[in-house]
């Protein structure tokens, strides 16, 4: 407890009383939220309580953000851009802090917890070269003395609801790209990751109010669904960036669309490597390593699948066991450990059951597999002979299990990464420039991000990051995702003394 609450004054944040940290930044007053426990997944022990939001705090939080998005779009775009770089330093002066918070709450060892900040600074240096490009388009008209143009506007309050594998970065893609579009953004984080969204508003808000800005960052820490669903249901959301599993983003974006509301979809995953007879060992096998064990496997970015050459099938499964029997397994904030725990007991029972489901469908697990007799939500990461018309090998399984398939030539490998429902991550390993060509044309990959001779897991922000099929569709960071958080508008400017009418028509009286 010691090291916990001295990294969190470290952050400046307040303990209100004995342990109990507020959800909602001290706009509020309410003492009768609910009480939500943050947990080291580490050691099962209480970090500390939040004090969820009550109903009133969500108004209290939706009217503040309505008023300041009305102020926040008065400002010029470079201007709110140079609030974001402002932002950007505070967060370089914390990383370290932040970045064990992140291992703390959360369970990723520590640089993994340290590359989810410099996400943060990334996207916010992008953001203010962003907010001198919000670029629109003049075009001729096909009437005399008339100019055309179109041009952008600020939806007004942007919903994001992010997940607890990324406590942090999610927000920040969505966050600092809305605001110099100049929205208000209303945060609903994961409650299993309350702490580090707290630190993160109050990091960010300190800078708004150093600078007299509006208040854009607001928050609410819903302990259940109610709140949440209210939050999706507000036509007052202009926008809902929802970021969470497949199941739960249907009802999002169906609920979003009954009132013809505007939403962002990153949902889940079951990435696959293709390894053809020429890859380069020395890269694929590190990098299949980190797809699979990073954050635990609890990334949509995740390592699922392994399609393998047969011809090379029998030395990637030798190296690959090599390389899992040296993983170092334990505490997050230990320089050594390549792997921390799972996020809670839930997710544990679910790595338990996808390997029952390995073994009642024939698979073979080759090792790992097990639950560790130890504090905390630690597993083993298990590597599994598989094929590729196994159901759970079709699942995105949220957990470290690696399948291998071997497949035999390229068009089959590319059927079978593209027979899932989901269409997030892709990758091929080769030294073949045909076999990448081909995987990369429109006859290829069928996902929103592929790659060659690197991994699934770990996008820069320079690139547009999302999927297709069960993946959602959104778009987040990267090129012009900005235009997802304005609306667009056509202009026509009459600059003669006559009136008439497109195509032609003639219309008097």
């Amino acid at each position: 407890m010691h090291k916990i609450s001295d990294t969190l004054k470290s952050l400046g944040l307040r303990d209100l009383n004995s342990g109990t940290w507020s959800g909602v930044r001290g706009w509020s007053e309410q003492q009768s939220g609910p009480l939500i426990d943050s947990i080291n997944p580490s050691t099962g022990e209480r970090l500390a309580q939040i004090r969820g939001a009550t109903p009133e705090d969500y108004e209290h939080v939706m009217t503040a953000a309505v008023e300041a998005a009305k102020l926040w779009r008065q400002v010029p775009a470079p201007k709110r851009g140079e609030a974001i770089r402002l932002m950007a330093e505070e967060l370089r002066l914390h990383k370290d802090a932040l970045g064990s918070l992140v291992s703390l709450e959360n369970g990723k060892i520590k640089a993994e917890g340290d590359g989810e900040v410099q996400e943060m600074i990334d996207i916010a240096d992008f953001a203010v070269g962003q907010a001198r490009m919000l670029y629109g388009l003049t075009m001729h008209s096909e009437r005399p003395q008339h100019r055309m143009y179109e041009q952008w506007h600020p939806l007004g309050v942007i919903g994001v609801i992010s997940a607890f594998n990324f406590p942090i970065a999610v927000w920040s893609w969505n966050a600092f790209l809305g605001a110099i579009a100049g929205n208000a953004i209303v945060w609903k984080p994961s409650p299993k990751t309350s702490l580090c969204s707290i630190a993160v508003q109050h990091i960010c808000n300190k800078v708004l109010e150093r600078h007299s800005l509006p208040a854009i960052f607001q928050m609410f820490i819903d302990s259940g669904t109610h709140l949440a669903t209210k939050f999706v249901d507000d036509r007052r959301v202009a926008l809902v960036s929802f970021t969470g599993s497949t199941h739960v983003g249907r009802h999002v974006a169906v609920r979003v669309a009954e009132r013809l509301g505007k939403s962002l979809l990153e949902l889940g995953g079951n990435n696959a490597i293709i390894v053809d007879e020429t890859a380069n060992f020395e890269l694929a096998v590190p990098a299949i390593l980190f797809g699979a064990i990073g954050t635990a496997g609890q990334r949509c970015t995740s390592t699922r699948r392994v399609l393998v050459h047969r011809s090379r099938a029998a030395e990637l499964e030798r190296r690959l066991l090599a390389a899992f029997h040296q993983i170092r397994i334990g505490d997050p904030l230990d320089p050594n450990t390549l792997m921390g725990p799972l996020i809670d007991a839930n997710a544990v029972s679910r790595f338990r059951t996808a390997l029952a489901a390995v073994r009642n469908q024939g698979g073979e697990i080759l090792c790992g597999g097990t639950v560790l007799d130890r504090p905390g939500n630690f597993v083993e990461p298990a590597i599994v002979r598989a094929s590729a018309d196994m159901p759970i090998v079709s699942t995105e399984t949220f957990a470290p299990i690696l399948y291998l398939v071997s497949y035999d030539t390229l068009d089959e490998a590319v059927e079978i990464q593209n027979s899932v429902p989901y269409g997030l991550s892709s990758a091929v390993f080769t030294d073949r420039l045909q076999v990448a060509e081909r995987f990369l044309s429109a006859e290829g990959s069928d996902c929103g991000i592929a790659n060659v001779n690197l991994g699934t897991s770990g996008a820069e922000i320079g690139g547009a990051f999302g999927g297709e099929k069960d993946t959602g569709g959104g778009r987040e960071a990267g090129s012009d995702s900005w235009k997802a958080y304005m609306r667009r508008q056509t202009n026509t400017i009459n600059w003669s003394s006559q009136l008439p009418l497109a195509q032609g028509i003639e219309f008097s009286v």
